[in-house]
């Protein structure tokens, strides 16, 4: 089993070949797996220029703003404005989509999971909570410190796992905190950017 801490300050920073922004990869399962062939990513993109987002056929994605203006998605199925912080929104990664900045950078929580290889969820928790059993996930702090197996997370500090199912439970330890939660399940398990790389 693969079970990792990390803080979000000492996630390396890649810049985008555009320029338009950078991406901090925080988990790409299976290891050493690329954008063509991953089973499921999460990422943090600050985004300082519109443009098309990169298109990933066969992905299902949910895109959550951490800071910042935020921006204005658009496609043909949707015209979505990512300016309220932790609220996820899920499209298709395959859709073509335009993004415009509502003001300055926008920092964005980025999920992407291969349809064909399972299923995923991306939620946000404010309170105590048993999570339901997962074989792989991710946990990070939004705000404030959490109470996690045993230790606490500060904020921007988490941990994924793969591999070997966990139930958590989590406990905010100051007030007003937030906790992100990702939760991907393989097909067997599951229940019945040359354009900006987020």
């Amino acid at each position: 089993m693969t079970l990792q801490r990390f803080a979000r300050s000492a996630l390396p920073v890649t810049p985008w070949k555009n320029g338009g922004g950078t991406t901090q990869e925080v988990v790409c399962f299976p290891p050493g797996a690329g954008l063509d062939d991953f089973d499921w990513r999460v990422s943090i993109a600050t985004i300082a220029m519109g443009g098309p987002f990169s298109v990933f056929t066969g992905v299902d994605r949910t895109i959550m703003l951490l800071e910042g203006d935020g921006v204005r998605l658009q496609s043909t199925g949707f015209d979505h404005a990512l300016d309220t912080p932790h609220q996820p929104f899920a499209f298709d990664g395959e859709a073509a989509v335009d993004c415009s900045l509502l003001g300055g950078l926008s920092t964005d929580f980025n999920l992407m999971v291969r349809r064909a290889r399972g299923q995923a969820t991306l939620r946000v928790v404010s309170e105590l909570a048993t999570l339901d059993r997962s074989s792989h996930g991710l946990l990070m702090t939004l705000e404030g410190q959490w109470r996690v197996g045993g230790g606490t997370l500060k904020e921007g500090q988490g941990v994924w796992w793969a591999g070997e199912p966990q139930t958590w439970t989590v406990k905010p330890a100051s007030r007003g905190a937030r906790l992100a939660v990702v939760q991907w399940r393989p097909d067997d398990a599951a229940p019945a950017l040359d354009d900006l790389h987020i």
